[in-house]
């Protein structure tokens, strides 16, 4: 008599477990390595301002006509109240103020480097509109003068402590400074211009697709649209800020703190809310109206505890790096490198490991993975726990690269998060990465037409005809409804 055939089991609870566990901790150990190895050194504490509820600041950033940093340059600031300010070692200036109005901002040439003089000299003195809370940037470019072009609002100095914000006019943008600073969108467009605006559009792609795999994951494995994502990413930034500034800790474990916070939220609200509401059966726009909630009940929460303003996780003013006609600071280039790593890390995981191959089945066919013995639910714990760990490494080097976080920081990126999954194909992994690197592309190239408060104009325009006329999107699969 044949023996009876043993039955089909899954794979038990720990297995999962153990395969899941040495993989956040890989990129934690990573992300910590990575951060030390490429973090600039420590120096001696810079000038720096800060804005809080009761005060805001003013600063620029003034160069020669060759790049180089223009020190000991003098500037006045007169309004509703007086005083003064010099440009430091790397050529930034900064100026505190307690009212808000109108100030003029104005350089004293007698203190320019010798043989420089104002690009623009009609535009010394520049008015400035200050609000408490907040920064406003004045730029002086030096260089041969030009012909005048008519007045034009004062660009906003790159690193605004505003993460909602546009970036500098001109083509200026936070985390990176530009030689060609002034004017408004579609004004003087040189090739130093198109490059630093290409640059731009690299850092920020990269790091919007660190906030945008996970969310394509999640859908792909649960189709939940969560909009409660760009939260994630808020609190990635607003963790990195209170173990910086509230706790002390340096910045490299303080990242990598954040990075786990945002993990353990993730493992979080799928135990103790998506597994629940998947096990009655609820429906999926059941499951986003609640995403809807929980997005907005967390904003207020942030809000409650951390105020309105914008809060930097690093007070001291960052060095820049000059790249050819490029100039970036170093946080945004560690933050390049270290995107481009853990993206490059998550890929991996995805194609080349057990675990990842079974996220990619569960993503195609939940029901005929768990019909293979793949541990579906468990699968979803982990992916829901990399992607709050993926959107909360994202906050952080958002935080840093538009040099501010803010209770809201995730919400004006979420449109931005859609439009780069949608672009790449829903549910994708790598969708999300070339549609986040076009996001970012489209987005920062367009301050060199259009006017920068429009900017992301475009990703919404990207998003209706990407639904009108490829709805699967670059890497997706058409599937037939019906």
């Amino acid at each position: 008599m044949p023996p009876a055939a043993t039955p089909r089991t899954r794979p038990p609870a720990s297995r999962t477990a153990a395969r899941g566990g040495p993989l956040i901790a890989g990129l934690l150990l990573l992300l910590g390595t990575l951060l030390t190895v490429l973090a600039p050194p420590a120096t001696a504490a810079v000038t720096s301002c800060s804005p809080t509820p009761t005060t805001a600041c003013l600063n620029g950033t003034i160069r020669t006509a060759a790049g180089e940093p223009a020190v000991g340059v003098e500037l006045s600031v007169t309004g509703p109240e007086e005083t003064t300010a010099v440009t430091g070692e790397d050529g930034r200036w900064f100026a505190e103020v307690a009212t808000a109005g109108t100030y003029e901002v104005a350089v004293d040439e007698a203190t320019l480097p010798e043989g420089e003089s104002l690009r623009d000299p009609a535009a010394n003195p520049r008015a400035v509109t200050v609000t408490l809370g907040s920064s406003a940037g004045a730029l002086f470019p030096l260089g041969e003068p030009s012909a005048p072009s008519g007045p034009t609002a004062p660009p906003a100095e790159g690193g605004t402590d505003d993460p909602a914000a546009p970036p500098a006019a001109g083509g200026g943008e936070p985390g990176l400074d530009t030689p060609t600073q002034g004017g408004s969108g579609g004004s003087s467009i040189t090739w130093a211009r198109v490059a630093q605006q290409a640059m731009a559009g690299l850092v920020f792609g990269t790091l919007l697709a660190l906030a945008s795999v996970g969310l394509s994951l999640i859908f792909g494995t649960t189709g939940l649209s969560n909009f409660a994502h760009g939260e994630m990413v808020t609190l990635g930034g607003l963790a990195a800020f209170v173990f910086v500034q509230v706790v002390g800790l340096p910045l490299v474990p303080a990242v990598v703190l954040a990075v786990a916070v945002g993990a353990l939220a993730g493992w979080v609200q799928d135990a103790g809310m998506w597994k629940p509401l998947r096990k009655r059966r609820v429906g999926l726009t059941q499951q986003l109206i609640v995403t809807i909630g929980l997005a907005i009940t967390a904003q207020y929460v942030f809000q409650f505890f951390f105020g309105g303003g914008s809060l930097r996780i690093v007070t001291a003013n960052p060095s820049t790096v000059n790249l050819g006609p490029v100039f970036i600071t170093t946080q945004s280039l560690v933050g390049l490198v270290v995107g481009l790593l853990v993206l490059g890390g998550v890929a991996y995981f995805l194609v080349g490991t057990r675990t990842g191959r079974a996220t990619r089945a569960v993503s195609d066919n939940p029901a005929l993975a768990a019909a293979s013995g793949i541990a579906v639910d468990r699968i979803i714990r982990l992916v829901w726990t990399i992607g709050g760990a993926l959107a909360a490494l994202g906050g952080v080097f958002l935080g840093l690269y538009f040099n501010a976080t803010a209770w809201n920081m995730g919400a004006t990126i979420l449109l931005l998060m859609f439009a780069a999954v949608t672009l790449g194909g829903l549910g994708t992994a790598f969708g999300a990465l070339v549609g986040s690197l076009v996001i970012g592309l489209v987005v920062e190239m367009s301050n060199l037409v259009i006017p920068s408060d429009m900017r992301y104009a475009g990703a919404l325009v990207i998003l209706i005809l990407v639904l009108l006329l490829r709805p699967q999107g670059i890497l997706g699969r058409a599937e037939r409804i019906g």
